[in-house]
């Protein structure tokens, strides 16, 4: 997973540096270990690439350094690997090129290997390809032979040193993108919306699985390159994604609140004192299960310094250390009383049992009912998504029942798979629910 977006401002007096900036601190979530942002300046590409936070790794001096009024950027989940940060991606020839990616471009390398193209990880395999074919022909060619080359899950924008801007999402639309208005002109690209509400862009539409942009300083064109084969990913709307963003048409805000609804319909507890969350996704579930059943919503964690996604640290060590940094319980909110507590997912099972634990043995609760407004995560993810391998879920070993004794609750609740189809509110064809179920769209 990462998070990316593309600017083309139609104005040499625009400094998009500074607009990449703030869409990637809107997409922030969606990887925290590196980031990277690339212009051009109308002779050439600049590119500064960083470790760590988007607020930390630039400031006030690389940001006028990234001169130009075209731009793109990239947050990643993914620490450098063994020397410093290279994302977006760089070509140099035959035709200079930028690259951001989202998604699963394995296949890329393979290409790339075969054709003689020296890259060592997939994005810059996916890079030095599109360079050779943008450099060969028709860039709408271009790209379709690219994007039958990747299998249909990845997303990707490019900058060339032509002055051209391109965006495709893969046919299989798993991960998503948006497009809206920046100025007059649809020059906003970004993998959610909130990257474009940040920036003060108008969202005009998801991109089609399957559909390529190409911008120029003379004009922006679309074409179907690949067939639509829908299969967007649940997990999105459960977890990845920002509440305030619009992806595939659905309210992810919405849909959570659903998913709230749904869990207390499958599994209410009685004679419960209060709904607690664990901030910050699991918060429209718990608001919607409150007003569900009428049960008292409190506030049963603050949040310590910067918002950390622990889910995505790369160890189970930064994982459960960066939990236990980032909330504290609050005693008044559990203390003698019988609490549900709700999160968004439990992969491994072990920061959920440290949460319970502390919840009964320091706070004083006095039960702990588990809810979770997801599925059983039974399988690893193929596109990108940080997922560990399956001897590590604990929903693929384990019942219902096993788990609760396992995390010390009360009881225990995984929302049901049709009960997250419905809250999501699109056909279950059109989705990827490979965690859920093993069973993957033929991509890869």
């Amino acid at each position: 997973m990462a998070g990316i977006i593309g600017l083309y401002g139609y104005d040499t007096a625009w400094k998009m540096a500074r607009f990449i900036y703030y869409g990637l601190m809107a997409l922030q979530h969606r990887g925290q270990e590196s980031c990277g942002i690339s212009t051009y300046d109308g002779e050439r590409l600049l590119r500064e690439c960083r470790a760590g936070m988007v607020d930390q790794a630039f400031g006030e001096a690389e940001l006028e350094a990234l001169r130009g009024w075209i731009g793109i950027g990239q947050v990643d989940p993914e620490p450098p690997n063994g020397g410093p940060p290279a994302k977006p991606s760089f070509a140099k020839c035959p035709l200079g090129l930028a690259l951001a990616c989202d998604g699963s471009a394995a296949r890329a390398l393979k290409a790339a290997r075969e054709r003689g193209l020296s890259a060592g990880d997939p994005q810059g395999a996916l890079a030095a390809l599109l360079s050779r074919e943008l450099a060969n022909g028709d860039p709408f060619e271009a790209i379709e032979r690219i994007a039958g080359e990747l299998g249909g899950a990845c997303n990707f924008i490019a900058l060339t040193e032509r002055g051209e801007m391109i965006a495709y999402r893969g046919e299989l639309g798993i991960k998503p993108m948006v497009i809206g208005n920046f100025g007059f002109d649809y020059g906003a690209v970004a993998s959610e919306s909130c990257a474009l509400d940040v920036i003060g862009a108008e969202l005009k539409a998801d991109l089609s699985p399957g559909e390529a942009y190409l911008f120029t300083p003379w004009s922006i064109e679309r074409r179907k390159v690949r067939e639509a084969r829908p299969r967007y990913c649940a997990f999105e709307y459960v977890y990845l994604a920002r509440p305030d963003s619009i992806i595939n048409g659905k309210s992810v805000y919405e849909v959570r609140m659903r998913i709230g609804e749904k869990l207390a319909s499958e599994s209410d507890v009685e004679g419960a004192d209060s709904v607690l969350a664990v901030p910050e996704t699991a918060i429209p579930f718990a608001m919607a299960f409150s007003n569900a059943t009428g049960k008292p919503i409190g506030m049963g964690f603050v949040q310590t310094g910067r918002r950390v996604r622990s889910a995505i640290r790369p160890t189970q060590f930064e994982r459960l250390v960066g939990v236990q940094l980032k909330l504290n319980p609050i005693r008044a909110a559990m203390a003698g009383k019988r609490v549900v507590l709700i999160d968004d997912s439990v992969v491994r099972g072990t920061t959920t049992k440290n949460t319970v634990k502390v919840m009964r043995n320091r706070m004083g609760a006095k039960e702990v009912h588990v809810r979770i407004g997801s599925p059983r995560i039974i399988s690893q993810c193929p596109f990108g998504i940080e997922v560990p391998d399956r001897d590590e879920l604990i929903a693929a070993h384990l019942s219902e029942e096993e788990v609760g004794k396992v995390v010390e609750a009360d009881t225990f609740h995984w929302l049901s798979l049709e009960g997250l189809i419905e809250a999501i509110g699109l056909p279950r064809g059109s989705l990827c629910l490979g965690c859920f179920t093993g069973e993957y769209p033929e991509a890869l």
